[in-house]
């Protein structure tokens, strides 16, 4: 199990997915997206998708934001640390967060990416 993890999570392994990931997220905001896209520090923020498209807010598919009009710049530091967390597991990330379980309160995936900024606990004053 161990040898399965390390070839895994090696980077250019890890890196592979991502940009896999990152491609696939490319294409279905290219196709769906009612909006703009731009890039926000490395992140793809594509606007305007359909709400099959994701959960909650958004999601994030490689280094690619998938929303409807949640892109505010606090979300969008959310999503750039998920975008981190792709590359660094790159297609066992999904596997992963869903291991974490589905209450982001206690996913540490959302804790690490910041509960505030990700719309999951009301911003401290």
């Amino acid at each position: 199990m161990e040898r399965l993890r390390r070839i895994l999570y090696a980077p250019p392994v890890a890196r592979a997915g991502y940009l896999y990931a990152t491609v696939v997220g490319l294409a279905l905001g290219v196709l769906f997206s009612t909006g703009r896209i731009r890039r926000v520090d490395g992140l793809f923020v594509c606007v305007g998708m359909p709400r099959w498209a994701f959960r909650r807010g958004g999601t994030c598919v490689g280094g690619v934001y998938l929303t409807d009009t949640n892109d505010a710049p606090a979300v969008l530091r959310h999503e750039a640390v998920h975008r981190r967390q792709w590359k660094e597991y790159g297609l066992v990330f999904p596997l992963l967060y869903w291991l974490a379980g589905r209450d982001p309160l206690s996913n540490h995936f959302e804790i690490e990416a910041g509960l505030e900024d990700g719309n999951y606990l009301p911003r401290k004053r």
